[in-house]
């Protein structure tokens, strides 16, 4: 098999994952609030929240102004999941809980890094080939990756916030391609969604590489 020019990893759910489950950190900050709902409803309705979101793609955003609506669009998500769950009521500040909620996913503490990622990333390091994030995550990951120990090892880093596109949308795998002057024949792309990542990739003209990271679901 031909060697990569550069090889393209998604971020959550590839390189690192959330401790125990979304549901749980959300449970665990609302508790700080005074509000009590189980973690398996949060899971349910974060879900169902996530599904109905729009791509977080803003294309009349001034690139100032990003951080903010993807702020928005995360509050909204989190606002339908305990809505969801029947307590949103409960909030006395729920703006409040919102702000603290979305600064501790932006920190490394509710991550944890896959116990196959660094090794990897230092063997194709080694090997010369490029490597590049290519995520649906927001500008946060940034600071996450970092908190983590994997910014290091990627040449480039391409969010969908920023690129104004997100998986599976071909253009924003041509933007992650244009940082490495590479053509789409030359890159490889790894991620744990079959349609954003794997099916992605290929309509995209590169390798894609699908990584399921839960065997049993």
């Amino acid at each position: 098999m031909k060697k990569p020019k550069v090889i393209f990893v998604d971020a959550v759910g590839t390189l690192f994952g959330v401790k125990g489950s979304v549901g749980k950190i959300y449970r665990q900050i609302a508790q700080d609030f005074g509000v009590e709902v189980s973690a398996q409803e949060l899971d349910k309705n974060f879900v169902n929240s996530f599904k109905a979101a729009p791509p977080p793609i803003f294309l009349d955003a001034d690139i100032r102004d990003i951080p903010q609506r993807e702020y928005d669009w995360w509050r909204i998500i989190a606002l339908n999941t305990f809505e969801g769950a029947g307590v949103l009521k409960d909030f006395s500040d729920f703006s409040a809980f919102f702000s603290e909620l979305y600064i501790h996913f932006g920190t490394p503490e509710p991550w944890y890094v896959y116990p196959d990622v660094t090794l990897a990333l230092m063997n194709w390091r080694r090997l010369g080939v490029e490597l590049g994030v290519l995520s649906n995550f927001d500008s946060r990951l940034y600071l996450v990756l970092q908190g983590l120990g994997l910014k290091e090892y990627f040449n480039s880093i391409t969010i969908s916030t920023q690129a104004r596109a997100a998986k599976p949308d071909p253009e924003i795998f041509k933007l992650a391609l244009n940082k490495h002057q590479c053509s789409p024949e030359d890159a490889w792309h790894i991620g744990d969604s079959l349609t954003e990542d794997y099916q992605g990739a290929k309509a995209a003209g590169m390798r894609g590489i699908w990584i399921n990271r839960n065997p049993t679901s």
